[in-house]
């Protein structure tokens, strides 16, 4: 199995991972889903000048985009840390930095975008996004370290 190939299991496996626990979050809270990742799809579109269609299609294409763009981010942080030679570290160490390449992958682009901004946050708000990033980081070392 290339490098490559464990890195796109493995990241998926944190975005199934992180998913789930956000599913959960919202349904002991009952608290809503965020909109930050369809708000980014379409703010990437009008950048790109891609017409995502009428007012009809267009909420349609932004709810498939934006979960896909979440399963690219934690590919491309499952990539890079495996290509940064971070398979090397202990278990916890790779759990953090993976946690911490998702969360950056995530919540950067949201911010340039300025779909978000962090700095306004409440402590739940950092909870809400760290746990789920931490389930994220979790199931993608554990994936990586045993398709080793």
């Amino acid at each position: 199995m290339t490098p490559t190939s464990r890195a796109l299991i493995a990241g998926a496996a944190g975005a199934s991972a992180l998913n789930a626990v956000t599913y959960l979050d919202m349904a002991i809270r009952a608290r809503p889903a965020s909109s930050a990742a369809e708000d980014s799809a379409g703010r990437l579109a009008e950048l790109a000048h891609v017409d995502l269609g009428d007012q009809r299609t267009a909420p349609n294409r932004r709810s498939g985009l934006g979960p896909l763009l979440g399963y690219v981010t934690s590919v491309a942080a499952a990539a890079g840390y495996a290509a940064a030679g971070g398979r090397r570290l202990p278990t916890v160490g790779s759990v953090l930095a993976l946690t911490g390449l998702a969360m950056i992958g995530s919540n950067g682009p949201l911010t340039v975008l300025r779909v978000t901004d962090p700095r306004t946050w409440s402590a739940t708000d950092w909870i809400t996004d760290l746990v789920p990033h931490l389930a994220y980081g979790a199931v993608t070392a554990v994936t990586l370290r045993a398709l080793r």
